[in-house]
């Protein structure tokens, strides 16, 4: 095993043609993952103060295998990404290297080449992920401190193979909520309008920012101009990847509700929402895109529908599962 130490943001040049096949057979393969989206949060979100540094593990004929894409702020090492922004993070490597590549990563972490640290704080992880498993035994061998918290929970929709049979198998009074806002929908003419791949991106990325800060006060304070970038650069790469799901609620030619998914690895991925509550207020258009998105999935033969961290009431109510990501946490002896 080779590892190399690359410094600072050329890592996403140096690795472009290499990174997103890798991504893609990774133990954790989101779309958090792909070198567009990691690009994108460093370029406009990363610490003032922190400095990147990504790992590269190869086998002895230069195959890449793994790769730890970190931030070193104060001391600290975390993953690049970490932690409002990314639902999901993780050391990018199939599972069957996973065990390898993060003895080799903590070596040279460990290594007198590498920048000084104390603490490895890791947001974000899958509860299946097999780095759950990993550290604490390397922790132990190398007599580390380990810790482990549930950080968040992310509910996840099982579909079924009809819409009709997606229904059938959620709490009644909940069906009969969804099939009456339906029809009052269509009712009303109200369309769903999906961004096709020769639609202008950042138009309708403009239109989406625009009903996610008209949505709450919360979100209006939330979206600042560099989480706003992230959206474009990452719509931009999905949307020329075919992985973007753009999806809007319109009723007589005007925008009213919107999400922003990806549609990545057979599951679709609800990153965020946009309402505009002085629109059409009384035609449930949040709960009628859902379920528009849910049906869509569903007809187009997804597996998966991840409402993605937050344990809002509605996403139970569509009748989604927790899921788990965990926090890591390994401290040096000083």
């Amino acid at each position: 095993m080779v590892t190399e130490l690359i410094n600072g943001s050329d890592v996403f040049t140096v690795l472009a043609n290499e990174w997103d096949a890798l991504a893609q057979r990774g133990m954790t393969n989101t779309p958090f993952q792909s070198l567009a989206y990691q690009k994108a949060w460093w370029t406009h979100l990363h610490p003032e103060n922190g400095r990147l540094h990504t790992l590269t593990v190869r086998n002895e004929d230069k195959k890449l295998l793994a790769i730890a894409c970190l931030y070193n702020l104060d001391g600290v090492l975390y993953f690049n990404g970490c932690v409002e922004e990314t639902d999901y993070l993780d050391l990018i490597t199939p599972t069957e290297q996973a065990e390898v590549a993060w003895r080799a990563i903590l070596d040279c972490l460990c290594s007198p080449n590498f920048p000084e640290w104390h603490t490895f704080d890791l947001c974000n992880v899958p509860e299946a992920s097999p780095t759950r498993s990993i550290l604490p035994q390397e922790a132990q061998r190398r007599g580390f401190l380990f810790q482990e918290t549930m950080h968040e929970v992310c509910p996840v929709l099982v579909l079924a193979d009809t819409f009709e049979g997606y229904l059938d198998s959620i709490d009644s009074k909940q069906r009969r909520e969804i099939n009456r806002k339906l029809r009052r929908a269509e009712a009303a003419d109200a369309e769903m309008v999906l961004v096709g791949p020769d639609d202008d991106v950042d138009t309708a990325v403009t239109a989406f920012l625009d009903l996610l800060q008209k949505s709450t006060f919360e979100k209006r304070d939330w979206l600042t101009d560099g989480r706003r970038a992230v959206f474009y650069d990452a719509a931009r790469a999905a949307h020329k990847a075919g992985t973007l799901q753009l999806i809007f609620m319109e009723v007589r030619g005007k925008k009213a509700a919107a999400l922003f998914n990806f549609d990545y690895n057979d599951r679709i991925w609800v990153y965020n929402s946009g309402l505009d509550p002085a629109l059409f207020g009384a035609l449930s258009l949040g709960v009628v895109i859902t379920a528009k998105a849910i049906e869509h999935a569903i007809e187009n033969g997804r597996a998966t529908f991840d409402f993605m961290r937050g344990n809002e009431t509605y996403k139970y109510r569509f009748g989604a599962e927790d899921t788990k990501i965990y926090r890591l946490h390994l401290e040096r002896h000083p």
